[in-house]
């Protein structure tokens, strides 16, 4: 899951942060620089103002609309455990605590969800606001609410808002968050109650982050205007199911035990010829490569929730089945990738019948959203569960043609489908804006001036009949649909079986994840849930379709009970890590052309294989030893070869020697560390920056920082190259597992033209493999040199990579003594791209840490008491508050905290207790 990331990553500008690890800034928060001036905030932010709105964890409160008593249990890090005897207790408890620690949170993800951040924010957000109105996510999710759930489902929301809103009675901003009060000065806003939709529309936000691979349609598109099919085959690798093998293997769909036939099945071979950059080799209008680049950076404005979007979000998820594991019962593992954000993502808790009957049917603990009800994933008293980010292709983009009339399909002009939407803006004034929709979903092209004006002038003789005022881009996406997924979250919190589990998980149909599974009887299991397009054979979601032809129309989705799942396999346990679901030949629908490439799943795959040779088990501790994993494949494969490269220059060569002996893991203080990746990146910049079209060019990143005590007019040449010319328009991969696989299927072949790099000012132009590898290590020498120092004694992975946790609005943006107070950092990090423990870096733009292992959790199923969790912050999203970052310093240094569930341990943790009374 939730590989993978929200809210941003807030690291690179431009599209190498969009294409991995971008962090796109929430908000512009002009308005609160006004707090600087004129304001005595040293007085005003007083002890008094700054814990007016931590919130009481002791003794009692009277909530009108409970039916009973209901105890909320603290332990020493802040984690609540709520008991109550009715359902409709238990959730609105839940909705009072969750917005005791972190309304702001709440409410600005509803703000996003339903595109209203110019309410709180102004005049900034109003491009953002019409994109999120354009995409719907709140208008689906109402009519989720008013037609698809279940009364049951209907119910528990409907308690969880009147939780949230007792919470808010009464109190002004300066009581709920300090955000509040710095808000307050310059903006009239007041937060207004909660509903329902507000908890629904979350997941549509969850699903747009999850959404598959819409980022690679464009960029194969956009390859073409300057790279034949060869090239583009080269950047896009085939999946290596010999090497890295997939998360179902023994399953229901690896023998014949299953027939398929349903109509419009596919297998999903190639529909799009990559030299036209539309699907099935369709003749593209000439103003196609501008609109796809201006699509990508209008889609830069949508608030990306959980961090790099597609591929992109990396998640582990495994399970071990009890005749590996030292207690005889499985243990489970998981750890989703995804951008740091201060407060975490995540929210601890532990939702408690005191005795379960149909009135009262919960006993859950583990890891919910701030705003929605139940448990996301964790455990309850009979199985566990864990998510990964299943990657499926659930987005696709047409091209559409217009006419005076409407816009053109299988040769008639039909009507766009509009509506008419009001966005009210902070400070007053509002803005009308129409979103038109054709039979595939809403324009995008819409949102912006720019595409409009291409869309207009773009021509073709034969893209379609009949020329009329031009063409624009429309997004067909299984989220606007309504569904059911609400209900799975509640169906699987209660489930007491694999049966009971499959069930509910029938029902998580946006987005799809890969769903682990286990139960103290000791089974264990893997189901892939999702509501998953099936296409007609012309097209298989890689590229961008001819809106204009039905051949290129969705068929209809896969059957539930079509989806690949395993139970039970004889191997003895699963893991899923992004990669491929199954074997293509095993099965009979494409799920997704875009898999990631498996370096992470396969590692563990390894860990666990080598634990267990000979009889050996696997306990908690090698579960939490194994998400802390921090060997680089790449390094693997590339260190032999660098240390072969002779080297000249002396400094190169003091540089080169820190590969020798290295075992290629990635600790905080490994110098080699340090030296490779900054190898890789510029192996990356010098085989492929200069050959990709500029419409996939990013802005290079200058060091910013004054040439390193001792250097010589040598060094310092090398300096202005790095921060010189790398300034100019430069294309750089960003170098995930991806470009491992592209890499390693290339780097055999020493005079492959990828290794062709021009000549500059201080270098030679290359022809070869260890021309350019030498370069690269020469290039990364002078820049560690700048960045670390010149002395290698100095330098350690952890000072380049490094986590800065940011709060999500006013820390990212606005006066500095607010960001001070609200952000906390840095920390040096080892790990990596492509790791286990999944530090993501973004080689488009640095070493910076862009996503992250944002929780950790390892279940103990023979005794749930010995399970262990961290979170990456803290429960608390008050600055200041003792829980804000609390589990962080554990987190950094790859430790658990217990995790107690049983009444009696959760007893003997608890240090505040507060009484919630009718």
């Amino acid at each position: 899951m939730p590989a993978n990331t929200t809210a941003s990553s807030g690291q690179q500008a431009g599209r190498a942060a969009r294409k991995k690890g971008r962090k796109g800034r929430l908000f512009v928060i002009v308005l609160v620089l006004a707090i600087v001036a004129g304001v005595g905030y040293g007085a005003y932010w007083s002890v008094s103002t700054v814990r007016a709105s931590f919130p009481q964890t002791k003794g009692s409160i009277k909530l009108d609309g409970l039916a009973g008593p209901v105890d909320v249990k603290r332990d020493g890090n802040g984690i609540p455990q709520i008991y109550a005897s009715s359902d409709d207790d238990l959730f609105m408890a839940q909705g009072y605590v969750q917005a005791q620690d972190r309304f702001w949170e709440m409410d600005v993800r509803r703000h996003t969800t339903s595109g209203r951040l110019s309410e709180m924010f102004g005049k900034s957000q109003i491009k953002t606001d019409e994109f999120l109105r354009t995409l719907g996510w709140h208008r689906v999710a109402q009519e989720e609410y008013d037609s698809k759930v279940s009364p049951q489902t209907k119910k528990y929301l409907q308690s969880y808002a009147k939780g949230v809103n007792s919470y808010l009675a009464g109190k002004e901003g300066k009581d709920i968050s300090l955000e509040y009060a710095a808000l307050g000065f310059t903006n009239d806003y007041k937060p207004q109650p909660w509903t329902p939709v507000d908890s629904m529309a979350w997941l549509k936000a969850m699903a747009w982050d999850l959404r598959g691979n819409m980022q690679d349609e464009i960029d194969r598109s956009l390859m073409t205007s300057r790279l034949g099919p060869a090239q583009i085959k080269d950047l896009y690798p085939e999946y290596p199911f010999d090497r890295n093998k997939a998360i179902v293997q023994e399953g229901a769909y690896d023998d014949a035990t299953r027939q398929f036939s349903p109509e419009g099945a596919t297998q999903g071979q190639a529909g799009g010829t990559p030299g036209t950059g539309l699907a099935g080799g369709a003749e593209a209008p000439d103003g196609l490569q501008s609109q796809l680049a201006g699509l990508s950076e209008a889609l830069d404005g949508i608030p990306a929730v959980f961090g790099p979007n597609g591929n992109g979000i990396g998640s582990n998820s495994w399970v071990v089945a009890g005749k590996h594991t030292i207690t005889g019962k499985p243990l489970l593992a998981n750890d989703p990738h995804l951008a740091p954000q201060l407060p975490s993502l995540w929210y601890q808790m532990g939702l408690h019948c005191r005795n379960l009957s149909e009135s009262c049917q919960y006993d859950v603990s583990g890891f919910t959203f701030s705003g929605m009800p139940g448990v996301i994933i964790g455990h309850n008293q009979d199985i566990s569960w864990g998510m990964t980010n299943l990657g499926a292709d659930v987005t696709d983009l047409y091209l559409e043609k217009f006419t005076a009339d409407g816009y053109q399909y299988d040769g008639k002009v039909l009507p766009f489908k509009t509506r008419k939407e009001t966005i009210r803006v902070a400070g007053g004034g509002s803005k009308p804006i129409t979103i038109r929709e054709t039979r595939n979903g809403p324009l995008l092209s819409d949102r912006s001036d720019e595409l409009v004006t291409v869309g207009k002038k773009a021509t073709v003789d034969s893209a379609a009949p009949d020329r009329g005022d031009g063409y624009g881009v429309s997004l067909r996406w299984t989220a606007l649909t309504p569904g059911k997924s609400m209900d799975a979250v509640f169906a699987i919190n209660r489930a007491k079986n694999w049966d009971e589990f499959r069930a509910g998980a029938a029902d998580f149909e946006v987005p799809s994840q890969n769903l682990v599974y286990a139960d103290t009887k000791g089974s264990i299991g893997y189901q892939a849930p999702g509501k998953i397009p099936t296409r007609a054979e012309r097209h298989d979601g890689s590229l961008p379709a001819p809106g204009w032809d039905s051949e290129y129309a969705w068929t209809g989705t896969i059957d539930q009970d079509e989806l690949p799942y395993e139970y039970n396999p004889d191997r003895g346990y699963i893991v899923t890590a992004n990669q491929a679901v199954i074997d293509p030949d095993k099965y009979p629908y494409t799920l997704t052309t875009d898999w990631g490439y498996g370096a992470r799943s396969q590692r563990i795959t390894d860990l666990i294989v080598a634990k267990t040779k000979g009889g050996g088990k696997i306990s908690t501790e090698d579960m939490r030893q194994m998400q802390t994993d921090n060997s680089s494949e790449i390094a693997e494969l590339l260190t032999p070869m660098l240390l072969k490269i002779d080297v000249s220059d002396k400094y190169v060569r003091e540089a080169q020697q820190l590969l020798e002996g290295w075992n290629y893991t990635q600790t905080p203080d490994s110098a080699a560390a340090a030296y490779f990746n900054a190898v890789w990146r510029n192996i990356l910049k010098l085989s492929f920056g200069d050959k990709l079209p500029k419409e996939l060019r990013v802005e290079g990143q200058c060091l910013n920082v004054e040439p390193a005590e001792n250097t010589g007019p040598a060094d310092e040449d090398r300096l202005v190259r790095e921060c010189g010319e790398r300034d100019a328009d430069s294309a750089q991969p960003d170098g995930g597992d991806r470009w491992f696989e592209v890499v390693r299927k290339i780097v055999k072949d020493e005079d492959n033209d990828w290794w062709k790099a021009p000549k500059t000012r201080t270098d030679g132009e290359t022809t070869t493999r260890d021309q350019l590898f030498a370069r690269a290590m020469e290039d990364a020498r002078w820049e560690l040199t700048a960045e670390l120092g010149k002395d290698i004694d100095s330098w350690s992975w952890g000072r380049l990579h490094q986590l800065t946790l940011e709060n999500q609005t006013l820390g990212t943006e606005g006066p500095g003594f607010l960001k001070y107070a609200l952000n906390r950092g840095p920390w040096n990090l080892g790990g990596g791209e492509g790791a286990v423990d999944a530090t993501g870096w973004n080689a488009a733009g640095g070493y910076e840490v862009v996503w992250v292992p944002s929780m950790r959790m390892v279940v103990n199923l023979d005794d749930l008491d010995k399970s262990k969790w961290i979170n990456l912050t803290g429960a608390s999203g008050h600055a200041y508050n003792a829980h804000y970052t609390d589990q962080t310093d554990k987190w950094v240094k790859g430790e658990l905290l217990d995790w107690a569930f049983s009444e009696k341990a959760v007893a003997d943790a608890t240090t505040d207790t507060l009484s919630l009374r009718p």
